[in-house]
């Protein structure tokens, strides 16, 4: 019996190195536009859903609801999202992509779709369709749970 535990073959070893991969992936495809996955994730979830709150916003993109105003805090200073109190709860925060914002994530459209055609790409056409519905299979199913 081997004396460590073979981490090379362990499922969240290689999930934590294909994120390492995608992510460095995406910071080479979108440099020009200094932003993060996540910074892309939210300037489109706020143009599918504007006026979202806070909270519900950082659910949908997976992000910690805690570090999540900070994140905010850095599109806001792009003049790329604008947030505005709740007039019902002053507490809450709701959020709108701006003008300039929507553009920006417009023009990074291109680069993120060639990212994720280079993640991919050491598959074939089969295991990426296969790959994409296991990693949406494992994720809703903790989700769920």
């Amino acid at each position: 019996m081997a004396k460590s535990f073979d981490f090379q073959h362990a499922p969240g070893h290689l999930i934590r190195r294909a994120h390492q991969l995608a992510v460095a992936l995406f910071m080479e495809e979108t440099g020009d536009f200094d932003v993060t996955p996540v910074q892309f994730a939210i300037l489109n979830a706020l143009m599918e859903d504007p006026g979202e709150d806070q909270v519900t916003l950082a659910g949908k993109v997976a992000f910690d609801a805690a570090t999540f105003g900070s994140v905010i805090g850095r599109l806001g200073a792009k003049g790329w999202v604008r947030r505005e109190p709740d007039a019902s709860d002053r507490r809450r925060k709701l959020l709108w992509v701006t003008a300039e914002g929507e553009q920006a994530a417009l023009r990074m459209k291109r680069a993120v779709t060639k990212v994720q055609g280079r993640i991919l790409g050491p598959l074939n056409p089969a295991e990426r369709q296969q790959l994409v519905k296991l990693l949406g299979k494992l994720v809703a199913g903790h989700e769920a749970g």
